[in-house]
């Protein structure tokens, strides 16, 4: 996808709209709303929104992970298992 291809009017968004939602069932494609020549919105298919918030949760996820392990805030693996078997 390139986004030179995806940028539209606004008004584009408001008389294409019935066919921009077909069109996401067919495609992973995103779209860039512009008003005024701004670049103003971000339109994406549901599934792509959500792939997307699972990916940020991922990524926030190793970036915590990290930061724990530069705190040295973590446990030798061994060490975990034995607590968990009550060792």
């Amino acid at each position: 996808m390139t986004f030179s291809t995806q940028i539209k009017p606004i008004s584009y968004l408001k008389s294409h709209a019935a066919e921009i939602i077909k069109d996401f069932a067919d495609k992973d494609d995103t779209l860039i709303i512009t008003q005024n020549g701004e670049a103003k919105m971000v339109v994406m298919d549901i599934a792509k929104y959500e792939r997307q918030q699972d990916t940020l949760t991922m990524l926030k996820i190793l970036a915590y992970g990290a930061k724990e392990i530069e705190a040295e805030k973590f446990q030798d693996a061994s060490d975990f298992f034995a607590a968990m078997d009550g060792e």
